[in-house]
């Protein structure tokens, strides 16, 4: 009786989220890129590392997420601090 007035009290919820679906033998090889940008790395620190992204998309969702695109991979922030690289495929 108690889980049929929770699903009755609870409203019916969904989530959203983009995905990208990348077939296996398309993936890059992060091996051949070398050095990448790190997680929990600060937008200063991968400036310094890898100079100024050639484009820096504004920030989008919520939480904020804002990409920088280098020439061989983007960077995902969150906050200012990255949470993902992605490597381009060549």
């Amino acid at each position: 009786m108690a889980s049929a007035v929770l699903l009755t009290v609870l409203p019916a919820t969904s989530s959203m989220a983009e995905q990208t679906r990348v077939p296996v033998m398309s993936q890059a090889d992060r091996a051949a890129v070398g050095d990448l940008p790190q997680a929990g790395q600060s937008k200063a620190q991968v400036r310094d590392k890898f100079g100024s992204p050639l484009e820096i998309e504004a920030p989008v969702g919520q939480p904020p997420i804002t990409r920088w695109h280098y020439a061989e991979f983007i960077v995902y922030f969150e906050q200012g601090r990255v949470i993902h690289t992605v490597v381009k495929p060549r």
